[in-house]
């Protein structure tokens, strides 16, 4: 519990400690940084390291900024050198394909060369010379593939065509320092005459960031110029190569020592963390914290704190005193790998107070299912059912539980809930009779088509003009009883298919979700009783079953007596229920619709009148019986007698110095009925949002339960 509210969070004692942390996990973050971009993988800390103490938080701090300070200098060596290595390259090509430009050698048995200037001639041949007036200079280097055509036609544009461009691509690709990607640069060498010119040609190519390079103008200069990048090159990449050995090193230590130093400051931090939220005393010289603990973990809560005591030194040990109040403890729901999945969808809609009914257990059940209702199909379900098993035997894997995409986590953290959606949609298939949307005959249909042959004229012209043949299930023979297991395989085959399905899924959409609504509200009676609120058993659940029972439970009521009384028969003249339910909350009745059974209306018009009259009980109920409770005159209570229930949790300390509080204190959680002063209209409006909440909610509710008719049809389809 935080004791120091008013304080703010730069105030704190530790504040100091926190702020260190925090400077290691950044640097934790540029090592783990540095390991990505080198392709290296940092694997999970093999132990679980205690949290460090003062002296060796210092060695971490020191040793990761050490690495950190050697990355960062090896790291920026490596960019440097690379660059230049790079530039390197980079003129040793241009050289190269400038002297194919600037040396063309003459076709074998070609005709002696005319005076006259021609397209095949060298630019630099010395024969040449006495045509040219001015001095042939040249701009040389690489541009970016993509920026090409726009640099040639502003090169003619702003030279006016005095100037001669060749391009050509590198022979090898190599990286852009921009973008880090491989492309393949494109060498240009320029030739023009005047100075002025030459200066709009250098300003054109700074602004297409070409890298430009000094053109010598004799072959035996540009000779010795790449024979010297030779050279470089060589050596460079000999320094480059020791760069990157000792890069290796350098990672190879992080990759040791990162794991167990994050695991370290995370604990050390959290460790601070729950110190600024503690107070000392008077003098100084004692932390106080108060916490929330299980009772069954107590025992480990003091021999943690003695082995600490130890450790550290100190001459007086750390203790425990259980403390009374009439605070509601918080809720610890304790999960396994199994029920983990379960707990986390009800906690998303709402966690349970303090010793109440938790629903989970139960949704371990009710959540598959329903979902299968949605889902039958035992192909399906099948698929499903083997990828959760799949990763219900592998879960130990590294390679599944250390995955990054947080799709597949969510997939494998919910894999148990997986495993029984499968199963149970396997179930349900079968009931559906479908497998990947095909029937199965497990059993023998139940419909015999020889028997509605025999006992009908079907010639066959008759077949010829009758693509549907009715199968009647009043003539003998012709329908020998309910199929053994879900539903007949001939359904598959009627057209009258999906009309059949529909009314099925539909009224077991309904049944299904007012049992389920109804089991949700009985779970309260447990919440009450351990409450020891009983009030709330006739004032709340019984308005509560009586609004939902009386309109829903009747209409389920009426689901099953139609099943039951009307069969094949006297399937013509069936009501229809709907009509029913309609005309019942219209306090009417319809002549063209015939009663289920003899005094229908009267029935629906007391059960519409208790349902009503439910609202106004559970609205008004709790708050008017709290309000007379607190004015009813209170008698005298004795004093609680100490008993030996009430010993001090520590064996060491004195009696007179406990201050634990009762188990009734404890197990209360300030629900008892003296907790505090009641406040009549946070309890009145409590009471009408719930009274609207839950009234609006069973009819949306019941009408929502439909989805499971809808979409088991949707998936079908």
């Amino acid at each position: 519990r935080q004791l120091n509210p008013k304080v703010s969070a730069f105030q704190r004692r530790f504040v100091g400690e926190v702020r260190r942390c925090e400077e290691m996990e950044k640097t934790f973050t540029f090592l783990q940084q540095e390991l990505r971009a080198a392709g290296r993988v940092l694997e999970p800390c093999p132990e679980n390291p205690r949290a460090p103490l003062a002296r060796e938080a210092l060695r971490v701090q020191e040793q990761s900024e050490q690495l950190a300070q050697e990355l960062r200098e090896v790291s920026r060596n490596r960019a440097s050198l690379r660059g230049r290595l790079r530039e390197l390259r980079q003129y040793l090509h241009v050289l190269r394909e400038g002297q194919r430009f600037t040396s063309l050698p003459a076709p074998l048995g070609s005709p002696p060369r005319p005076r006259a200037l021609s397209e095949r001639e060298p630019i630099l041949d010395p024969s040449l010379h006495q045509h040219l007036d001015r001095k042939i200079n040249f701009v040389a280097g690489v541009i970016h593939p993509w920026r090409v055509n726009a640099f040639e036609r502003l090169l003619w544009r702003a030279c006016r065509g005095y100037l001669v461009a060749s391009f050509v691509e590198m022979p090898e690709p190599m990286e852009d320092p921009a973008t880090g990607e491989s492309i393949t640069w494109v060498i240009f060498l320029i030739s023009y005459w005047g100075e002025q010119i030459g200066q709009k040609i250098r300003k054109i190519s700074d602004c297409f960031h070409c890298h430009m390079y000094p053109y010598p103008e004799s072959e035996a200069t540009r000779a010795d110029t790449m024979s010297g990048l030779h050279n470089q090159i060589q050596d460079l990449s000999v320094v480059l190569e020791e760069t990157e050995q000792y890069l290796a090193q350098v990672l190879d230590k992080v990759v040791l020592a990162l794991p167990t130093w994050r695991v370290q400051v995370q604990k050390m931090k959290a460790i601070y963390l729950i110190l600024n939220q503690c107070s000392f005393d008077v003098t100084e010289k004692c932390l106080i914290a108060e916490v929330w603990c299980p009772v069954r973990d107590l025992t480990q809560v003091q021999d943690a704190l003695r082995q600490g005591s130890y450790k550290s030194g100190s001459s007086v040990e750390c203790f425990v005193q259980r403390i009374p109040t009439s605070e509601s403890p918080p809720t610890l729901i304790r999960t396994n790998k199994f029920t983990a999945g379960f707990q986390s969808i009800v906690d998303a809609y709402g966690v349970a107070s303090y010793q109440e009914v938790n629903p989970a257990p139960y949704a371990i059940i009710t959540f598959p299912f329903i979902f299968a209702i949605m889902f039958g199909d035992v192909g399906h379900g099948l698929l499903m059912f083997l990828f959760a098993l799949w990763m219900v035997l592998y879960e130990n894997s590294p390679s599944l539980q250390q995955a990054s995409n947080e799709i597949w986590l969510t997939f494998f953290e919910g894999r148990y809930l997986i495993l029984l959606m499968g199963a149970f949609s396997i179930y349900t298939g079968f009931i559906y009779n479908e497998c990947f949307s095909k029937a199965t005959v497990i059993f023998p249909s139940a419909w015999s088509v020889a028997t509605m042959a025999n006992h009908s004229s079907w010639s066959s012209a008759y077949l010829a003009t009758h693509p549907s043949l009715t199968l009647d299930p009043n003539v003998t023979g012709v329908f020998q009883g309910p199929y053994p297991f879900g539903i007949d395989p001939i359904w598959s085959l009627a057209t009258n298919h999906l009309n059949f399905l529909n009314s099925f899924k539909m009224k077991m959409s309904v049944v299904l979700g007012i049992v389920h609504m109804g089991f949700g509200v009985l779970l309260g009676v447990f919440n009450h009783v351990h409450f020891q609120q009983r009030h709330r058993l006739v004032l709340e659940l019984l308005p509560e079953m009586v609004f939902l029972l009386a309109l829903f439970g009747y209409l389920v009521f009426l689901i099953f007596y139609k099943w039951v009384k009307f069969s094949a028969a006297d399937s013509l003249v069936a009501p229809s229920i709907l009509i029913h339910f309609i005309d019942m909350f219209l306090f009417t009745s319809n002549a063209g619709n015939l009663p289920l059974y003899r005094g229908q209306v009267p029935v629906q018009t007391v059960l519409v009148v208790l349902a009503l009259a439910s609202v106004p009980v559970l609205l008004l109920g709790t708050p008017l019986y709290l309000c007379c409770r607190q004015r009813a005159p209170r008698t005298g209570r004795p004093a609680p007698v100490t008993t030996e229930e009430q010993e001090p949790l520590l064996e060491g300390q004195e009696a007179g110095s406990s201050v634990n509080a009762t188990k009734e204190d404890v197990e209360s959680g300030g629900h008892g009925p003296d907790a505090k002063h009641l406040d009549f209209a946070e309890i009145f409006m409590h009471q009408a949002i719930h009274t609207i909440e839950y009234c609006l909610g069973c009819v949306s509710n019941t009408a929502s339960y439909l989805r499971l008719w809808a979409l088991s049809l949707a998936h079908a389809r």
